[in-house]
């Protein structure tokens, strides 16, 4: 089924229905280690935080959300300016539709124009694969060219199971021996390539 899906740049209206994406992982995967739902408050209080250096997208389908992504600073320290650290969350009865790489094609392209160079992901994985916890999410980030980087063992506990968690890495641009400084989103191109994309579900 062909499908039109809007990626644009979410706003404060958004984080009901992309908290509800969000606590399905927390609930009833492993996908997430955060165990507690937070309210709407908190959430978009995350949200505000983040757009304040970083893009945030959703992906929308005649007015329904389906998804959303964004990035953050990977750590504070000033040397890690120039990396940044991968989200995304698609609603749990649309995944495997293609949604996620065109949201994450889309924030790479963003971050770039920032001057972001290296892109992380932190991604859970399962010793052996369970109810809370496959691994699709290391397989979309291999499809996307992301390498894998560094494994902690056995370092997340939820729903009575230890889970691995995988550092995967993406380089977006050049590491010059002298870098600018990393800019804001919004005094970049801001909404210029954030625009309506076509593609072709894919059955689960």
């Amino acid at each position: 089924m062909e499908a039109k899906i809007k990626i644009r740049v979410a706003t404060q209206n958004d984080a009901e229905a992309l908290l509800s994406i969000y606590a399905y992982y927390i609930e009833h995967t492993a996908v997430t280690f955060e165990k507690e739902v937070p309210s709407v408050e908190e959430f978009a209080g995350r949200m505000a935080d983040i757009q304040q250096m970083y893009p945030y997208l959703v992906a929308e389908c005649e007015g329904h959300i389906l998804g959303y992504a964004y990035a953050h600073r990977y750590h504070e320290r000033a040397a890690y300016d120039w990396d940044a650290e991968m989200t995304v969350y698609i609603r749990h009865d649309q995944r495997q539709c293609g949604i996620g790489r065109q949201l994450y094609g889309q924030l790479e392209a963003n971050l770039k124009e920032q001057g972001v160079v290296n892109c992380y992901a932190l991604v859970a994985e399962p010793p052996q694969e369970d109810t809370y916890l496959s691994t699709d999410s290391l397989r979309f980030h291999e499809c996307m060219g992301y390498r894998l980087a560094g494994r902690l063992q056995y370092c997340g506990y939820k729903f009575g199971h230890w889970y691995h968690m995988v550092t995967f890495e993406k380089v977006l641009g050049e590491h010059r021996q002298e870098m600018q400084p990393l800019r804001p989103f919004c005094e970049t191109i801001k909404y210029s390539s954030i625009s309506q994309v076509t593609f072709l579900a894919e059955p689960d």
